[in-house]
C-alpha cells in the first residue's frame, strides 16, 4: 500500500459543504434567460458552466462511493428544464457522500485527472473544493452579484491554489485552469485565489 500521508491530512468535509452550498446559493439567483450569459470560464458560457458544474458533483460522488472509474459518469449532458433545481440536487449528493465514513480515507477514481491512478479521498476533496470556489466566483461574476466564503475555507483554499502546478500544461485543451495571473498583494484573499487559478479579478460581462 503507498503511503498517502493520510493520518496527517486534515478534514475538508466541513469546509468542502459550505463551498458548495454556497455555490448552490449563488446559482438560485439565475433565470432561464441568463445561461446564455459569458462566464469568466473560457469560452463557456453560464449554461455550459451549470452543466459542468453538476456532472462534476455527480462524478465526485460515485468516486467517493468507489464508482468514479466510469468515464460515462462524467460525460456532460444537456440542461433539462429546471437546471437549477439539478444543480442542487446534485449538490446535495456530492455533500452527501462525502460525509460518510471513511471518505477521506478511500482511494478516488478520477478518470479526467488521471486515467491510471486513484487519489487519497482528502486529496480529491481539496480539488473539488477549490474548483467550487472558482466555480462560485465565476457564476457570481456572471451574474453581478457578491459571493462570500468563511474565512477558514479562504485559508485552505489559497493553499490549495498555490499547490496547483501552474505553466504550459495550463494552456492545453481540458486544462482545469487558465495561466495564472498577477493581483495585487493587498488584493482580497478570493481575487488572490482566483488570479492564482487564471481568472481576472476584475472581470465583468461584456453584455
Amino acid at each position: 500500500m503507498r503511503d498517502t500521508g493520510q493520518m496527517n491530512a486534515p478534514d475538508l468535509r466541513s469546509q468542502h459543504a459550505r463551498v458548495v452550498r454556497a455555490s448552490v446559493e449563488v446559482v438560485a439567483n439565475a433565470g432561464i434567460e441568463d445561461l446564455p450569459r459569458p462566464t469568466p470560464c473560457g469560452e463557456w458560457n453560464l449554461g455550459d458552466l451549470l452543466a459542468h458544474m453538476t456532472v462534476q458533483h455527480d462524478g465526485f460522488a460515485a468516486a467517493a462511493a468507489g464508482n468514479g472509474g466510469d468515464p460515462t459518469l462524467w460525460v456532460v449532458q444537456p440542461l433539462g428544464s429546471d437546471p437549477f433545481g439539478a444543480y442542487a440536487a446534485a449538490a446535495d449528493r456530492v455533500v452527501t457522500a462525502f460525509a460518510q465514513d471513511g471518505v477521506p480515507e478511500r482511494e478516488f477514481a478520477l478518470p479526467e485527472i488521471s486515467p491510471i491512478t486513484t487519489f487519497p479521498g482528502s486529496q480529491a476533496m481539496s480539488f473539488h473544493l477549490i474548483d467550487y470556489v472558482v466555480h462560485g466566483w465565476d457564476v457570481a461574476r456572471t451574474l453581478d452579484i457578491p459571493v462570500s466564503f468563511d474565512p477558514d475555507v479562504l485559508d485552505t483554499a489559497i493553499e490549495i491554489a498555490r499547490s496547483v502546478p501552474d505553466g504550459p500544461q495550463r494552456l492545453q485543451p481540458g486544462s482545469a485552469f487558465a495561466p495564472g495571473l498577477a493581483a495585487a498583494g493587498d488584493a482580497p484573499q478570493l481575487d488572490r485565489i482566483v488570479a492564482m487559478l487564471g481568472r481576472d479579478p476584475g472581470w465583468t460581462s461584456p453584455t
